[in-house]
């Protein structure tokens, strides 16, 4: 196996990593939810991440430059606004209807990069984003029921680790995967610990089934995950990326059946099944049409 050919097979592997930890992670929110307010969690999280990022960072702190701080403050904006976002949704809905709404992202990266970079879409992004659509519906709205806030705080997640991919993607390819984490977890955390301070959602108490959540979403769900995604995306394409991805929800679904007993209805499996599929059609099947033009304008 050559170099390149070995190098990306690690890169889906990570990318896989990634995936099956995240969806570990909506568990270890919702637990974390029952004895902390969502700012709180973020805070203590984003810390953890900072903390151990700035530890394998540090050797290569000579690689730190304007550009580097940039790139990192942009990824952290986003990567703390869909983390605000997805926590905050789940108070209001369950751990498996947030991963699938949440893995809507990757329909939504194609439209981010016609925006930005002018990179066509294709038929099969049109398609992939109308049934995203009709998944979300089926998913979400209930006969008799009026629209759930917390469904839409998970498409507006998905908005914003849209946009996290998005940049993730094009800026590491010029930058330190290491540096880059260090300085997007540092933003995030300020970030948090400011909303923290003007909200005052300061924890009465520190249950330890709570702290053992927040610390398993610190060190696996934040530092670990992020740093394999940014390494591993030196090595794959956004399409692929974008794919693997979006299997955080079946893993979200899995975890949150297994552990929470969290029940599962036909109307539910429907949404999510629309929802796959659209995601699968919207890059598997635009893969020939657009990667090329991508890839060439996202390293530019």
């Amino acid at each position: 196996m050559k170099k390149a050919q070995k190098q990306h097979f690690l890169g889906i592997i990570g990318l896989l990593l990634v995936t099956i930890i995240w969806g570990s992670g909506f568990t270890a929110v919702d637990i974390a939810l029952r004895h902390f307010s969502p700012l709180p969690i973020l805070s203590a999280r984003f810390f953890i991440g900072m903390v151990v990022m700035g530890i394998f960072a540090f050797p290569e702190r000579k690689n730190i430059s304007k550009d580097s701080i940039r790139s990192g403050a942009v990824m952290g904006v986003f990567l703390f606004l869909a983390f605000w976002l997805q926590t905050v949704a789940q108070l209001h809905t369950t751990p498996s209807k947030n991963a699938f709404l949440t893995a809507t992202n990757v329909v939504i990266v194609p439209f981010i990069a016609y925006v930005i970079y002018k990179v066509k879409v294709t038929r099969y992004h049109l398609i992939g984003a109308i049934l995203t659509i009709i998944g979300v519906g089926v998913l979400s709205i209930r006969i008799g029921e009026s629209f759930n806030i917390g469904d839409l705080y998970s498409f507006l997640c998905a908005i914003g680790f849209a946009f996290h991919i998005f940049f993730t993607g094009h800026f590491v390819k010029k930058g330190s995967a290491l540096v880059l984490n260090f300085i997007q977890m540092t933003v995030a955390f300020v970030l948090s610990l400011v909303m923290v301070m003007v909200s005052g959602e300061i924890p009465a108490g520190l249950p330890v089934e709570g702290i053992l959540a927040v610390v398993y979403l610190g060190l696996f769900s934040t530092s670990l995950s992020f740093f394999l995604q940014t390494l591993s995306q030196k090595y794959t394409t956004e399409t692929e990326a974008g794919i693997i991805l979006s299997m955080e929800s079946v893993f979200g679904t899995l975890f949150s059946v297994l552990i929470l007993q969290e029940t599962i209805t036909w109307k539910m499996l429907a949404g999510c099944a629309i929802i796959l599929t659209a995601i699968f059609i919207s890059e598997h099947g635009g893969r020939k049409d657009n990667d090329v033009q991508s890839e060439s304008r996202l390293t530019k």
